[in-house]
């Protein structure tokens, strides 16, 4: 049976979090997998991310031009209640029903993108800080698919860089983030293996 939503972000926010509440304030500045991104960068995307999903599954408008400075004061303790809250927003009867958002797609599909966006920018900003990430399973065999048959819209709109090249006995996960355009075997420069770009 198809897992619902919430309890994939659920399991996504569990690894997310020790990730985010491990970033020193001296990392902030830092470069990330994402080339247009430093830490801090990340890390505010991360949350409009994450709150904007809150109310795509509520149906209510988003504005992703926007771009507020979420961190400040407790922002680790933020981050925290904010995925609750995604995970909650998800699990409301009917969430994924329908569709919602601008371009009119499946709700579920929605459901999907933020899944993606909060397993793999926790991966970028573990990569970007000396974090250990591993994602879970049941997230990467859900998101993987979904995120591949995304990839030509994403794109077009910039979204994802040019798919990264890599081998065979390639994991899931690698699949996963070399399809956003990113190199699994990113280092910051100065640190052992390669220092690819890639799309946010």
């Amino acid at each position: 049976m198809t897992q619902k939503i919430s309890e994939l972000l659920e399991a996504a926010a569990a690894r997310a979090l020790p990730v985010v509440r491990g970033i020193d304030e001296s990392r902030l500045g830092d470069r990330t997998p994402c080339a247009e991104y430093d830490v801090r960068a990340l890390l505010n995307h991360l949350f409009l991310v994450v709150v904007n999903f809150q109310a795509l599954a509520a149906r209510e408008e988003v504005d992703f031009g926007r771009e507020p400075e979420f961190v400040t004061g407790d922002w680790r303790a933020r981050f925290a209640e904010e995925t609750a809250r995604l995970v909650a927003a998800w699990d409301a009867p009917g969430a994924e029903e329908g569709t919602t958002g601008q371009m009119g797609l499946p709700a579920r599909t929605v459901g999907l993108m933020v899944l993606g966006d909060l397993t793999v920018h926790a991966w970028d900003l573990a990569r970007a800080t000396g974090g250990a990430f591993v994602p879970d399973p049941a997230v990467v065999e859900e998101a993987g698919p979904g995120l591949a048959a995304l990839a030509p819209q994403a794109r077009a709109m910039k979204v994802f860089g040019e798919p990264f090249p890599v081998g065979e006995g390639a994991s899931a996960f690698e699949r996963l983030l070399a399809v956003t355009g990113r190199d699994p075997g990113w280092r910051p420069a100065g640190t052992s293996g390669a220092a690819g770009t890639a799309g946010g």
